[in-house]
């Protein structure tokens, strides 16, 4: 099977997660795509204290409508500080027939070389890229100098390979920029967040008295 990985801290999911989830199940042909909900982030503050349990099940609700998307608690299972490529290395050995797409924003991909072992996540996925239309450039120009010769393009396949065989794949994303930031600054100011997260999420988040004050 061919699974597209979307990681973050989904504090809350939102709409933005779903519409680029499904324009890249479409570009790149997957069969599923598991949102996994980080526990720990390494590189940034979990904010408002939401738990893991809470955003696991908001990923849950937001997905609950489409049978290809599946949610995902490797990381809290594994709990501690959720590293991508300890991710990946998990869900290899458990599901070694399976070929996973590791999707990622062109803002984290640039900041790529700060990752753990990140030259490993190309033993391991292919790496997809998803950028706003419009974008300038090519992905293949912000790989980190310590790998760039790693990679070459594949003219038959019109794609940029890496020597283990995995690719590095960018998919131009339609979706409005929304951000969790944005909607926690807007569900603090008790504002609405219609259109930018699934109803099923803001009613839990109500429920749960979430992100207020």
């Amino acid at each position: 099977m061919r699974i597209g990985i979307l990681g973050g801290t989904f504090n809350p999911i939102h709409c933005g997660h779903l519409h680029i989830a499904e324009e890249v199940y479409t570009a790149c042909g997957l069969d599923e795509i598991w949102f996994i909900p980080t526990c720990q982030p390494p590189h940034k503050e979990l904010v408002d204290g939401v738990s893991f349990t809470d955003r696991l099940t908001m990923v849950q609700l937001a997905v609950a409508d489409n049978p290809q998307f599946i949610a995902c608690d490797i990381e809290g299972q594994r709990g501690g500080k959720s590293y991508s490529v300890d991710t990946l290395s998990c869900l290899k050995t458990a599901y070694p027939d399976h070929d996973f797409y590791f999707i990622m924003g062109l803002d984290s991909f640039q900041e790529l070389s700060l990752w753990k072992e990140y030259q490993r996540l190309f033993e391991l996925a292919h790496i997809v890229v998803t950028a706003r239309p419009g974008f300038v450039g090519t992905v293949h120009e912000f790989l980190p100098v310590a790998i760039a010769d790693r990679f070459c393009y594949d003219a038959d396949f019109k794609k940029i390979q890496c020597d283990t065989g995995f690719s590095l794949i960018p998919v131009t994303h339609t979706c409005r920029d929304v951000s969790s930031t944005e909607v926690r600054r807007l569900l603090t100011e008790s504002s609405p967040v219609g259109g930018l997260v699934p109803d099923s999420v803001i009613q839990y988040i109500k429920n749960r008295g979430l992100y207020s004050d």
